[in-house]
């Protein structure tokens, strides 16, 4: 296989790494092709013998930082922000709970939503995750067990407040 072809494969999982992080498909769509063109012109700054799935996901989150700080959007946790709209595909089993989660994930500090999107999403090991984000493993594992109970108490919170009334029922 090509460098361009293994390049290609790896695009859905850019994508929804990006869709992720944004929580806004057209913006996802542009930081992929903009990661596919950079790993493509900078061919020659991949070394063959390391992760190219890695590499591109650092290009990717690279990429996303600097688009925030153009934007001056770094904090990106406020009420008004995108990922609050998104809708929940109808007739889901569980569309409420992945509404929470989805709602939950993006009121995570950057950096914990980061690291458990990689772990937990794109499946990458903790060494991987601490080259994709150039900090040590330790750090990776800290922001990982945070972000983990960060969400469990956001989520819990949110359980609270939902009224007791309400009933989720399974289709069949």
């Amino acid at each position: 296989m090509s460098f361009e072809a293994d390049v290609v494969a790896w695009l859905p999982q850019l994508r929804r790494y990006a869709r992720a992080l944004t929580g806004d498909p057209a913006w996802a769509d542009d930081l992929v092709q903009d990661t596919a063109e950079r790993a493509l012109t900078r061919v020659h700054a991949f070394r063959p013998d390391t992760n190219l799935r890695a590499w591109l996901l650092t290009i990717l989150r690279h990429l996303y930082v600097d688009q925030l700080r153009a934007r001056r959007e770094l904090a990106v946790d406020d009420d008004d922000a995108p990922w609050h709209g998104l809708e929940v595909p109808s007739g889901q089993v569980d569309s409420l709970a992945l509404r929470d989660v989805q709602r939950m994930l993006y009121r995570l500090p950057f950096e914990q939503r980061e690291v458990l999107l990689l772990v937990c999403v794109e499946e990458l090991s903790y060494r991987e995750v601490s080259a994709v984000l150039d900090v040590p493993v330790g750090t990776v594992m800290s922001r990982l067990s945070r972000a983990r109970e960060h969400m469990r108490s956001l989520l819990a919170d949110g359980a609270q407040r939902r009224p007791t009334a309400l009933k989720a029922v399974r289709n069949s």
